[in-house]
């Protein structure tokens, strides 16, 4: 069964997929890690593709910008796909100093300014948060591999460019633990809950919102490959 976004034909998506936001992002990981890498989707040029990594089967798709975007996406890939492992694989801006440039941020949970999460739960504030097996697998190997990853909350934003300068915009939300920034976590985590799979958000930090620092072009996509094999091994092996 296709949908207006994906052509994909039933069983062409692994149950683990990675989910870059970037469409070009999507081609260069099917083309740099995967094995025998097929595309299956390529609505909207939002493209994606199913391969193998270590002999595993596993896609990547992409999401385009933003948490109504993603949702779009991660909502057919769940139910009707069928994917049960979703890993979003991305970069972020960092909001504590203690965060370096190139670190990984495996984001334990997802805090909003988007009404995309509020509107489906009444009075309550529900608290979208990873998965646990797939937190402590990246961790863990994270840490084997002498990467530099911290664990924690992860602001998913609707807006890029603040009203208020630098760090103005984000409140009291890095006083409070909320260590980076980017724009999809929060609506990925919340459909994860709501349809009873599992996700995990792993983003390299690039630009450091406190400091000024920002990641070279050529440093940055030697920060990404080691964030993709990472999120191929805890996809995989999970």
């Amino acid at each position: 069964m296709t949908t207006p976004h994906n052509s994909a034909k039933p069983g062409d998506y692994a149950d683990a997929v990675l989910l870059p936001g970037d469409p070009l992002r999507a081609k260069w990981i099917a083309e740099t890690f995967l094995t025998d890498a097929k595309l299956v989707n390529g609505v909207r040029n939002c493209l994606g593709y199913t391969g193998s990594w270590d002999g595993k089967r596993v896609s990547v798709q992409a999401t385009g910008m933003g948490q109504p975007s993603l949702s779009i996406y991660v909502h057919e890939l769940i139910n009707v796909f069928g994917t049960k492992r979703l890993l979003r694989v991305g970069t972020c801006g960092g909001l504590n100093a203690s965060v370096k440039v190139r670190d990984l941020i495996l984001a334990q949970a997802a805090s909003t300014d988007s009404t995309i999460v509020k509107d489906g739960f009444g009075a309550f504030n529900f608290a979208p948060i990873a998965d646990f097996g797939l937190l402590r697998s990246a961790a863990d190997k994270a840490e084997a591999r002498g990467l530099s990853a911290h664990v924690g909350n992860m602001l998913s934003s609707d807006i890029f460019y603040h009203i208020e300068p630098g760090m103005a915009g984000y409140g009291n939300l890095p006083s409070h633990g909320v260590i980076g920034v980017e724009m999809e976590s929060a609506a990925l985590y919340t459909l994860a809950a709501r349809f009873s799979v599992k996700a995990l958000t792993i983003c390299t930090m690039t630009d450091c919102l406190v400091t000024g620092e920002a990641l070279s072009a050529a440093d940055r996509q030697s920060s990404l490959k080691d964030m993709v094999a990472l999120a191929l091994d805890v996809a995989t092996q999970s």
